[in-house]
């Protein structure tokens, strides 16, 4: 993740101040991911200890470029999970 993202990121969620690595765990080794609406994708990891509060979900937007390549778009924190997305992956 690049310097300018996690600015972007942080500037439009400060709650994420700090938890760079969080993100990056989220992306390496999400919970679930999800198919976005325009051809990117949802990495999500469940947190029970969030900056915001408890019991929160880390949603990180990216996409891919190769199969072992891509860039992040945003991350915010959510309380709970859209369930009319077309689930990609599952641990």
């Amino acid at each position: 993740m690049t310097d300018e993202r996690f600015n972007h990121i942080i500037k439009n969620h400060p709650e994420l101040s700090g938890k760079e690595n969080n993100i990056i765990e989220t992306i390496e080794n999400p919970d679930i991911i999800f198919e976005g609406n325009f051809n990117e994708l949802l990495a999500v990891k469940f947190y029970d200890k969030t900056p915001v509060s408890e019991n929160k979900y880390l949603v990180v937007i990216y996409k891919e470029t190769e199969n072992d390549d891509g860039f992040i778009l945003t991350a915010y924190y959510a309380r709970r999970l859209n369930d009319g997305r077309k689930i990609i992956w599952k641990h």
